[in-house]
């Protein structure tokens, strides 16, 4: 039950944590030169660095399993993203980007998850 709980709670942070960045980078996007180029390259980062904190978060009171329980943190995480991406854009299918999305998501879940476990 606390796996579950500590899984949950890493999601919900990646999923906040992930809204608050692109809203700044949005921000950013809209009043400042940025090019338009680098949506996809900082989609990615913001991916990674959410999903890295929202499992290091959650998995900071497992006293174990952090490299499995991150990766279901990663994992979900994508898996709720692609669920609501295809919900909202009928075209979605996976391509060679998807792949490295759910990679990086899976990878850095892992760890996010290390790092939780390990912290004192």
């Amino acid at each position: 039950m606390e796996m579950c709980k500590s899984i949950a709670k890493g999601i919900g942070i990646s999923l906040i944590s992930t809204f608050i960045l692109l809203i700044i980078f949005s921000i950013l996007l809209t009043y400042t030169n940025i090019s338009e180029n680098t949506i996809t390259p900082v989609i990615l980062i913001v991916t990674a660095i959410s999903i890295l904190i929202g499992s290091s978060i959650g998995n900071i009171k497992m006293k174990k399993n952090g490299m499995l329980n991150g990766a279901l943190v990663g994992g979900i995480y994508i898996i709720i993203l692609y669920l609501i991406s295809s919900l909202l854009n009928w075209n979605f299918g996976l391509n060679l980007q998807s792949i490295i999305m759910i990679t990086v998501g899976i990878v850095f879940g892992i760890l996010g998850g290390i790092v939780g476990v390990n912290k004192k």
